[in-house]
């Protein structure tokens, strides 16, 4: 059951390899707190194919660790349609293959979102709120 009050927050694909690739430092930090209350982890399927295309390209070996590490983690799913909108911050982001997931980010509500992507930290995006997996962590 989702706890409605839980603070919604959405790892970017950069975080999530970060995190997948080592199980320590900041962007493992960043999972963990995000994965627990009063946090609730949302991603979006623009992260998850993101994701393993990466890791495919670069430790195609280690593709069943992405498969494993989605299967036990608690998040929710956020899935765009061709019915879902633009809105109007997303110009604001240079990277065209961003703008979906600033777009799902916003569909799915997120309080916070998490990214080491500059296209992101230097938007003028307010909501939601966009920041370094070492802010989230000493949040």
């Amino acid at each position: 059951m989702i706890n409605s009050s839980a603070r919604r927050v959405m790892l970017d694909t950069n975080i999530l390899f970060s995190a997948m690739y080592k199980f320590e430092g900041t962007p493992f930090d960043a999972f963990v707190k995000a994965s627990k209350m009063p946090y609730r982890l949302v991603l979006c399927d623009q992260i998850i194919d993101e994701l393993r295309r990466n890791f495919n390209r670069k430790f195609p070996a280690k593709i069943t660790t992405v498969e494993r590490f989605l299967s036990i983690a608690h998040y929710d799913l956020i899935t765009l349609t061709s019915e879902d909108g633009m809105f109007d911050d997303e110009e604001n982001i240079r990277d065209m293959d961003d703008r979906p997931i600033l777009r799902a980010a916003k569909k799915a509500r997120v309080d916070i979102f998490v990214t080491g992507d500059n296209d992101f930290l230097e938007s003028s995006v307010t909501m939601p709120k966009i920041m370094t997996a070492a802010q989230f962590v000493i949040l």
